[in-house]
């Protein structure tokens, strides 16, 4: 089985931090990168960053989650990219990733996680 990981991509250095800091509280042992803004100061995102928060974890398999519609749009392009597997969630991104990184941690398998993430689904 491939070794699962998980991307965040916010707008707001501080609030991909934050995330950061949550899931490491409960899943230590899963591979989280994390890019907030353009810089930590700036506020957006950018395809150069998704790509490298993608091609930084040592996962082959990436579940990628975001907080609005141009930071989808980088992992969309970076995923084109990248030669890892990358699953984009659209679900509320503080819930998706700390769904997701627990049952990664308790060694979940995929597609129970699926199963979980699909029922939070919302259009963004």
């Amino acid at each position: 089985m491939k070794k699962t990981g998980i991307v965040i991509v916010s707008h707001v250095y501080e609030i991909a931090e934050g995330i950061h800091r949550l899931l490491q509280q409960v899943a230590a042992d899963v591979d989280i990168q994390v890019i907030g803004g353009v810089d930590q100061k700036e506020v957006g995102t950018s395809y150069d960053t998704a790509l490298e928060a993608i091609n930084n974890n040592s996962a082959e398999n990436i579940l990628a989650f975001y907080d609005l519609g141009s930071a989808k749009m980088n992992l969309e392009m970076a995923m084109e990219m990248s030669d890892k597997t990358i699953k984009i969630y659209d679900v509320p991104v503080v819930e998706g990733a700390y769904t997701a990184a627990t049952l990664l941690q308790a060694g979940v398998d995929q597609e129970s996680i699926e199963a979980q993430l699909e029922e939070m689904h919302m259009v963004k």
